[in-house]
């Protein structure tokens, strides 16, 4: 593993369109909350932050989908965004989710830190 990467979880802990894993990452050398899940049997990684305000998306730790699993919603707003590109499809945002660069590799995965 590169320098400036580092594991999230175990692959095995994100089920499609299920609950996300959720972690903290430095950016601009500040502490964020992001989360990772897994759709369409690829992971995702989003800053946990609408992009209509600066707050978390989810309404329990590690739920982020809505009921059908299909769309990323926002607990506070009813902002919702595409699971595979954070692109704002609906409600009260600007712009969309800001994604990170993650993979799977190994059984695990791995977090390239900015």
């Amino acid at each position: 593993m590169a320098a400036h990467e580092r594991v999230i979880c175990d692959g095995t802990a994100l089920v499609d369109s299920g609950d996300g894993v959720c972690f903290d990452t430095m950016v601009g050398g500040k502490r964020e909350p992001a989360f990772v899940i897994r759709y369409e049997g690829r992971v995702y990684a989003y800053l946990n932050r609408c992009a209509h305000m600066p707050i978390e998306l989810d309404w329990r730790p590690g739920k982020f989908f809505d009921g059908e699993g299909l769309l990323l919603i926002c607990s506070s707003h009813g902002a919702i965004y595409a699971p595979d590109t954070g692109e704002c499809l609906g409600g009260p945002c600007l712009g969309g989710l800001v994604a990170l660069d993650v993979e799977e590799r190994g059984g695990t995965v791995v977090l390239k830190d900015r």
